[in-house]
């Protein structure tokens, strides 16, 4: 199942441009302190509420108290985003998978229990109070769809096997948060060092803005298409620093053979996603960051990270593509444009943008070494950063 469907995206729209204010309003008041923040939680922060929101209704980093059941939730899908983070040693050597050694698979399972009764709470709930909708000003939430759907199912006649379960919903909103949640602010962040890094990139990218946007409003989504070095910086990041430089495990269900090498029935398969995206073969200068290369008349101007061109697969490909695409690429997006548009970017004294840290830690995720630190500093008209 892809997630969301694409009649659904946009309905929620208003979840999203919502968390991103709220992200704008509170760099807003670090930048009146004079301090730096650190853009990644920032980022962390609005694209894990906005997926939260989105898909139950309930904000994951919120006031104490905001929000029935908030604290339980927030502790689980923290949890989620730590245990997902994890090289599990069983994953790469099977002989060793039945001693868990780093007791992953044991955290795993409990989780899942927690998760699972949570959950369960929250479907009844809703099927209690009559409404499976979810409806905030923003929009109805996944949950809500999800509940509707299942309702429906139960009224057709056919085969039970095609018909979506409450563990099917279940199953759904626990795979968003395992991979839809450091993944997104990861990119994010990477985004917006580059962009610091390049201060001539970033000048080019927020004149596009506010010719496109003006300064006197943030970013909509409505704005997206229209900006085409944006775009462009967003699709050359995925490439130069995926979220997941190793794919997810697949299996071959047959023998086959992939260039010369004899794959087993059986063979578990990973994808270097990081060695493609800077192979020479496919892509000039691989290690610098040219955006150029995806405009018009680039060499790349036609390839895009929807899993269409195999040298470009930061979401997989194929039947097994990850179900979350649409929705990571939008809040990866709306999140970065939000952040170059309504804030110039200063480094901390002694920092040059050349000189700026940009080491790789590896593990499941490709995050930084060393966490973006800068300062934001209000570039757009003060109405702009009032909320609703």
């Amino acid at each position: 199942m892809c997630w969301p469907p694409s009649s659904a995206l946009d309905d929620l729209r208003g979840f999203r441009e919502r968390e991103a204010a709220l992200m704008v309003r509170s760099l807003v008041d670090a930048a009146a302190t004079g301090g730096v923040v650190a853009v990644g939680k920032a980022a962390n922060v609005c694209t894990t509420n906005a997926l939260s929101r989105a898909a139950v209704g309930l904000r994951v980093f919120a006031a104490a108290g905001a929000e029935l059941g908030a604290k339980e939730f927030k502790e689980i899908v923290l949890e989620v985003m730590e245990v997902g983070g994890v090289l599990n040693v069983g994953d790469f050597v099977p002989a060793l998978r039945w001693l868990d050694p780093q007791g992953v698979v044991a955290r795993l399972k409990k989780l899942h229990r927690r998760f699972d009764a949570m959950m369960n709470g929250i479907i009844a709930e809703r099927r209690a109070g009559g409404s499976t909708a979810g409806e905030e000003k923003e929009g109805k939430d996944l949950l809500g769809l999800l509940l509707a759907m299942v309702q429906e199912d139960k009224s057709l006649t056919g085969g039970e096997e095609d018909r979506i379960t409450d563990t099917d919903v279940k199953a759904l909103i626990l795979n968003l948060f395992v991979a839809g949640t450091e993944t997104t602010s990861t990119i994010v962040e990477w985004a917006v060092a580059e962009l610091i890094r390049h201060p001539d990139m970033l000048k080019r990218a927020q004149e596009e803005m506010d010719a496109v946007v003006g300064r006197d409003r943030l970013v909509s989504e409505s704005d997206l298409p229209r900006l085409t070095f944006l775009n462009a910086v967003i699709k050359e990041t995925f490439r130069l620093h995926p979220s997941t430089p190793l794919s997810l495990p697949r299996m071959a269900s047959e023998e086959c053979e992939v260039a010369g090498y004899r794959i087993p029935k059986g063979t578990e398969l990973l994808v270097n996603v990081w060695g493609i995206a800077r192979d020479p073969a496919l892509w000039p200068d691989p290690l610098e960051f040219r955006p150029a290369r995806f405009l018009p008349g680039g060499t790349h101007a036609d390839v895009d990270v929807k899993g269409g061109d195999f040298g470009l697969i930061p979401f997989g490909a194929g039947r097994r593509i990850c179900a979350g695409l649409s929705w990571g690429l939008r809040v990866v997006t709306v999140t970065a444009a939000t952040l170059v548009h309504s804030f110039d970017w200063e480094l901390p004294a002694g920092q040059t943008p050349d000189k700026l840290n940009m080491e790789e830690a590896f593990s499941l995720l490709l995050q930084r070494a060393v966490p973006l630190m800068a300062h934001p500093v209000p570039r757009l008209l003060p109405s702009a950063y009032e909320i609703a």
